[in-house]
């Protein structure tokens, strides 16, 4: 039976969970070494492999290896990198098969979001018009949880269970202090065009927290928005503000966007707390303090969802087991089967059905007003948030895997883009 090497690695933000699924793969490798040879990763995602700069992963212990599934952000790094068409960038397509084919690779696992699905996708095309054998299978991620046909994507209960957390224990802070400081408290969480992470926040209302909730999917509406905060705050003293950084008026611009593109030609968010506190502070005379969640929310490893843990882990091991099976060009999903006592399976789906399609909120997660989640969106949520897998400690600091990320001697020419 014929031998190949593997290529594995992770794209875009990193998460909490992203090396679980690092951890999936190259475990569920090794228990096939008359499959698969080496794993090896892309230093610093897709540029890894254009660069022809290769990690041998053979070169970790298992311990270490197993020691991935308790360690934060991308263990092999990352990058915001997306290839173009295959017409535009055929030239860097080609170049990955070059890689693939000069190393041995027959197996390519693409660990990201839906830009990552897109790429995994042409390079599964392109590799079938060189007459080159690849089976790529893209491993979810993204803690957007905008991904579609899958439930949830790996990355996303642990940014919900740290927003929901870190707002309910601040929204306790505020109430303590309203009656002579703080009445308003915005706390901005990510997600451009989806919801799904502030609809976290939306949690705490069933802690008696007064909590107001701007969703992207939401046309925000100044005087609606002002005159929900001076009613929570008369009635209760205090409120919370959650607002996603993606919130937008009617037509369309964001609350926060600088007019800056990031490395995709996204536009650079970032500031929808400040405007949020400020216009609370101009037109109501409350006093604020408001804070973004940012990196800290998707690094959160200490508080990290048991089930998000256990997920990532195990999509990580199935997309060996797909390629292994003869899959290709699919991606491992989740598919709920109840919510309480929460039950799933793993399924699967087709790239050309994944690639560049943007799960949202439904409207039926939000409430009627606009300013909160329904019941549903509970149900949905609270499974994804539930039990916790603490990393060891050591020191009073967790004790998290720095690998030794030993490199690949080069077979090829430097890479010149063309």
């Amino acid at each position: 039976m014929t031998i190949s090497n593997a290529f594995y690695a992770q794209s875009g933000g990193v998460t909490a969970v992203i090396n679980a699924s690092a951890c999936g793969v190259i475990q569920a490798a090794r228990e096939h070494p008359d499959r698969i040879g080496t794993v090896y990763a892309g230093r610093n995602g897709i540029l890894g492999a254009l660069a022809e700069d290769l990690i041998d992963t053979s070169q970790e212990s298992a311990e270490t290896i197993a020691a991935l599934r308790h360690t934060p952000a991308g263990a092999f790094g990352s990058c915001r990198y997306k290839l173009g068409s295959i017409d535009k960038s055929r030239r860097e397509y080609e170049r990955l098969i070059e890689v693939f084919r000069a190393h041995g690779i027959g197996y390519f696992f693409y660990n990201g979001g839906g830009d990552s699905a897109d790429t995994c996708h042409k390079v599964s095309q392109l590799s079938d018009a060189m007459g080159y054998p690849l089976q790529a299978i893209h491993v979810p991620k993204t803690i957007d949880n905008d991904l579609p046909l899958t439930d949830c994507c790996p990355g996303f209960g642990s940014v919900a269970k740290y927003v929901a957390v870190s707002a309910l224990e601040a929204s306790f802070d505020v109430r303590s202090m309203a009656a002579t400081s703080t009445r308003v408290f915005v706390l901005e969480v990510m997600g451009r065009h989806a919801g799904w992470i502030a609809a976290a926040g939306g949690l705490i209302a069933d802690h008696g927290i007064p909590v107001v909730v701007l969703f992207p999917e939401i046309a925000f509406d100044q005087t609606a928005f002002l005159a929900r905060v001076d009613a929570l705050v008369a009635q209760h003293g205090y409120c919370t503000v959650v607002v996603s950084e993606g919130a937008q008026h009617a037509d369309g611009r964001f609350l926060a966007e600088q007019g800056s593109r990031d490395a995709f030609g996204h536009a650079q968010l970032g500031g929808a707390a400040p405007v949020v506190a400020q216009m609370i502070k101009a037109a109501l005379g409350h006093k604020f303090h408001w804070a973004v969640a940012d990196y800290l929310q998707r690094s959160a490893r200490h508080i990290a969802s048991a089930t998000d843990v256990r997920q990532a882990w195990e999509l990580g091991q199935r997309a060996v087991e797909m390629a292994l099976s003869g899959h290709n060009a699919v991606m491992p999903t989740i598919e709920r089967l109840a919510d309480a006592p929460y039950t799933y399976r793993i399924g699967s789906a087709p790239l050309d059905q994944v690639a560049n399609n943007e799960k949202k909120m439904p409207r039926d997660f939000i409430s009627a007003d606009g300013w909160g989640i329904t019941e549903a969106c509970r149900r949905y949520l609270l499974p994804l948030i539930e039990g916790e897998d603490y990393p060891a400690y050591q020191g009073g600091l967790p004790l998290y895997a720095t690998l030794r990320n030993a490199p690949v001697a080069r077979k090829l020419p430097d890479f010149v883009p063309g």
